[in-house]
C-alpha cells in the first residue's frame, strides 16, 4: 500500500499525543527452525519524513536495505539485540524473543515515555509504561522501523554464516522450513546452527554449556 506509511503515522500521533517519547520494538526470527532471535528498538524524532515506510514483510529487500540505512541516519535513538539457537533451546522462543526485546529496549540510551511492542505480549521486567500492539509493524512508524532493523540484521547474519555452513541454503531461505532446507536437513542433520528443540530438528540430548 503506497500510502501504508501516513496512515502509520496519523495512529502514531493520535497515539503519542502528550506523551513525549515513544519506544517502537519488534522482532524477527521467531518461526525459523535456524538461526538468531534479533529484536530491535527504535525512537524516532519526528513522525515527518518517513515516506515509504512499512512493514518490513511489505518491503522489497532493496526497499528495506534503502529504510535500513534511513533509520541508521534519522532516527534519535536505536538499538537491536540477538539471542542465538543455544539459548533459544534454553529459554524456549517466546522467552528468548522477549529477553531480545528487554535487552534492545533498556540499551537505547534513552527512557521512552512509553513503549508500544508488536504483538500480545508487553515485556516483563522493562521499567517504561508499555502497549502491545497486535499487527503493529502496519500500525505504528516506530514499530515499522523496528522491523525493519531487526530484519535486516537477521538477514546479513544468516548470509554471513551460509558461508560458515554452505550446505543448507541459510542466505536464500534464512532458516525457514522451506523444502530445500529440509531436504538439507534430511541429509546432512542438523548444524550448530539449528534449533535442536525445533520440530523437525528435534536433538534429544542438547548440548548446553
Amino acid at each position: 500500500m503506497p500510502d501504508a506509511w501516513r496512515r502509520m503515522r496519523r495512529a502514531e500521533t493520535r497515539l503519542r499525543g502528550q506523551r513525549g517519547t515513544l519506544a517502537g520494538v519488534d522482532e524477527a526470527g521467531r518461526g525459523p527452525l535456524a538461526g538468531p532471535v534479533v529484536a530491535a528498538a527504535v525512537v524516532l524524532d519526528s513522525t515527518d519524513g518517513w515516506n515509504g515506510l512499512d512493514d518490513s514483510k511489505m518491503l522489497t529487500r532493496d526497499a528495506r536495505e534503502e529504510m535500513f540505512a534511513r533509520v541508521l541516519q534519522r532516527a534519535r535513538a536505536f538499538r537491536w539485540a540477538v539471542i542465538g539457537p543455544r539459548a533459544i533451546d534454553k529459554q524456549n522462543i517466546r522467552r528468548a524473543s522477549l529477553n531480545a526485546m528487554a535487552r534492545a529496549v533498556t540499551g537505547l540510551g534513552v527512557a521512552p515515555d512509553l513503549v508500544v511492542v508488536d504483538g500480545l505480549d508487553v515485556i516483563p521486567g522493562v521499567p517504561f509504561a508499555q502497549e502491545a500492539v497486535v499487527d503493529g509493524d502496519a500500525r505504528l512508524l516506530s514499530i515499522a522501523a523496528a522491523s525493519v532493523l531487526a530484519k535486516v540484521v537477521r538477514d546479513r547474519i544468516m548470509e554471513r554464516l551460509d558461508r560458515v555452513y554452505p550446505d543448507y541454503g541459510f542466505a536464500k531461505h534464512k532458516g525457514y522450513g522451506t523444502p530445500e532446507h529440509l531436504a538439507a536437513l534430511d541429509r546432512r542433520g542438523p548444524c550448530a546452527l539449528h534449533r535442536y528443540s525445533f520440530t523437525p530438528v528435534c536433538v534429544q540430548e542438547l548440548p548446553f554449556e
